[in-house]
């Protein structure tokens, strides 16, 4: 066997040496790429639901939304009208009040005049009295001129 025979194996075996780790190389490549693809298909899957979701959800929300805005407006007009309330009690109070005064210096004047009327009509009623005993007294003293 001359050296270039040997030399000539070699290379040989180092390039199929080389081939087989190459393939070895390329096999574990084509595995590693297929859980890749598999992977991505359930992530693509996973992402197809999700935006779904997410389209269900920002439906959702948006019709909370139109629901939150329909029944804020409908709370506006009931403080509108718990304001106009509101005004017509305090209104009602400040007639009140001034029927209230005004009741009061009415009574204080048909007081001044009620007090004056008693004092008058104690004086009548004592004057009365007065007389009702002079007249029995007159009476006690007359002689009866009563025959029976």
């Amino acid at each position: 066997m001359s050296l270039t025979s040997i030399s000539l194996l070699i290379i040989a075996v180092s390039f199929a040496l080389i081939a087989i780790f190459v393939v070895k190389v390329l096999v574990a490549a084509s595995s590693t790429m297929k859980n890749v693809a598999g992977t991505l298909e359930s992530v693509e899957s996973k992402m197809d639901g999700i935006t779904k979701e997410s389209e269900l959800l920002l439906q959702k929300s948006n019709s909370l939304a139109d629901d939150v805005q329909h029944k804020s407006e409908s709370l506006n007009s009931l403080f509108n009208s718990l304001n106009n309330v509101g005004a017509s009690v305090g209104n009602m109070s400040e007639s009140m009040n001034q029927l209230s005064a005004s009741v009061s210096r009415t009574s204080e004047k048909h007081s001044d005049d009620l007090a004056k009327f008693m004092k008058w009509g104690d004086t009548a009623i004592n004057m009365y009295t007065k007389y009702k005993l002079r007249k029995q007294t007159f009476e006690g003293r007359a002689p009866n001129h009563d025959t029976k």
